[in-house]
């Protein structure tokens, strides 16, 4: 399914968004890929291909709003069992997206992710994913580190997110960067420039978040929902930095010197290469 810029809108039915994108969430069963989805707001439950929840896929629509263009996302949840293998290979066609989810109580669950990444690259390769821990308001259970997970992130070239549909912690913020990268990716360039505009939430996220910090946040006289949102979107933005940090630290780590190389002129005669 491509990507829909409006174009020439009938008069009689306009759209209601700007880009349609089609993007597949995977894991193991039991991550919690139906809690993502019940958290989000505003769109159809019902698959537009007649499919119910008992055939092993769960859809559902939301709409997001991304540096002021209406974004239109169609989420596809393919059952994590085996036997629905096959329905994944069938909706990995077309899909502008992936998000890889495991549960961060829930060790075997990230192992899998390697099996995961192995079908995608088999049947839908090239297409953009992104790592999300599932289930952050049970951190006291965890058993995969968070260090762990941006490693195995970033060795894989995918985003990282650790997230909560029940606090509503991070779930908009993935979605939004995946659709970023998938727009990018399609030639939507403009999306990452220089002469963005940005709507007003996110000016005024970003004012405040960089004027206080997490824990100072939680002391400013906002409604609690607002306060959990920029929650969210500072530890969003920490994530992403900490990302670029590492591989620009990757990038730069010092050359291994080859036997056949010559030795620098500051190194010590007594210094020789196996």
């Amino acid at each position: 399914m491509a990507i829909s810029p409006p174009v020439s809108p009938s008069p009689s039915k306009e759209k209601s968004y700007d880009y349609l994108l089609k993007f597949l969430l995977v894991g193991d069963s039991d991550v919690g890929k139906e809690e993502i989805l019940s958290g989000l707001d505003d769109g159809a439950s019902e698959s537009p291909y007649g499919f119910s929840s008992a055939s092993g896929i769960d859809y559902k629509t939301t709409t997001i709003l991304l540096e002021g263009k209406r974004v239109k996302l169609q989420l596809w949840d393919t059952s994590g069992q085996g036997r629905f293998c096959t329905i994944f290979r069938s909706y990995s066609r077309g899909a502008q997206g992936i998000l890889l989810v495991y549960d961060i109580t829930n060790k075997w669950s990230f192992d899998g992710i390697d099996r995961w990444i192995k079908e995608i690259d088999q049947h839908a390769p090239g297409v953009p994913k992104i790592l999300v821990g599932n289930r952050l308001h049970l951190a006291y259970k965890r058993q995969v580190a968070e260090t762990c997970a941006e490693t195995y992130a970033l060795k894989n070239d995918m985003t990282f997110f650790e997230v909560s549909p029940l606090c509503d912690f991070n779930v908009v913020e993935s979605f939004a960067e995946l659709s970023r990268v998938a727009l990018k990716r399609n030639g939507m360039n403009r999306l990452g420039g220089h002469c963005k505009v940005l709507d007003l939430q996110e000016l005024a996220c970003r004012t405040i978040v960089s004027h206080t910090t997490i824990y100072g946040i939680e002391q400013l006289p906002l409604p609690n929902p607002m306060k959990s949102h920029l929650k969210s979107y500072a530890m969003t933005n920490k994530t992403r930095t900490r990302m670029q940090s590492f591989a620009h630290r990757d990038k730069h780590k010092k050359k291994i010197m080859n036997p056949t190389d010559s030795p620098p002129m500051n190194c010590r005669k007594s210094c020789s290469l196996s």
